[in-house]
């Protein structure tokens, strides 16, 4: 592949992650789903000292609670919330959508950790799930302290959450911030010059000249 054709797919590929993320911001000019019912079920606040650490025990929650046999209706719903919010949020592969406030992506984040939170409390007053909920709880607590993180807050620390109501990124931030834009910058590019190679690969080979 030669260098003269891979750096405007690069400026391409840069040029299509900001239009996006432009484009998504007129779109999505909040960062709440529009003409959300709050029907649904309440989620109680997570503080941001507490997302850094329910961040890391998330999977081992969700896998708890999807095996979960004494549910009911509203456990199923906060469960699929979590779930739903979660894929909105990219599947938290945005780098600092946890501990940066500024990110894009921080507020979407704390709502698939608030609704994470209230799925792991709920897990404590079922019979076969009770004690694997309360050693992650007990856990949690203790990496809490451990790193001093019980006050530390931030903007959306307050803000309480509702399962009829989809939070999404901020998309019209992401050009204002470096690490989100780099970051789907490098997506675009990789994404660019798959596509770029692939098109080579299937074209016939050029005969020879004689």
């Amino acid at each position: 592949m030669k260098i003269g054709k891979t750096i405007p797919l690069l400026s391409a590929a840069f040029a299509a992650a900001a239009f996006f993320c432009v484009v998504a911001g007129s779109a999505f000019a909040h960062s709440r789903s529009d003409g959300g019912s709050h029907a649904g079920l309440d989620i109680p606040e997570i503080s941001h000292g507490e997302m850094a650490v329910m961040s890391d025990y998330r999977s081992g929650i969700i896998d708890l609670a999807s095996r979960a046999v004494d549910t009911n209706e509203p456990f199923r719903r906060m469960l699929n919330y979590a779930e739903i919010q979660y894929s909105y949020c990219l599947w938290g592969r945005m780098p600092g959508s946890v501990a940066d406030e500024e990110s894009p992506f921080n507020e979407c984040t704390h709502a698939y950790l608030a609704a994470t939170k209230a799925v792991l409390l709920s897990m404590r007053e079922m019979p076969r799930e009770a004690a694997a909920a309360g050693e992650i709880i007990s856990a949690v607590d203790a990496d809490m302290v451990r790193r001093g993180l019980a006050l530390i807050t931030c903007r959306f620390s307050g803000e309480a959450f509702n399962t009829a109501d989809i939070v999404k990124p901020r998309w019209s931030g992401i050009p204002f911030h470096v690490a989100s834009m780099a970051s789907l910058t490098g997506l675009a590019s990789l994404f660019g010059l798959g596509v770029f190679v692939l098109r080579r690969l299937s074209q016939p080979k050029a005969q020879s000249l004689e």
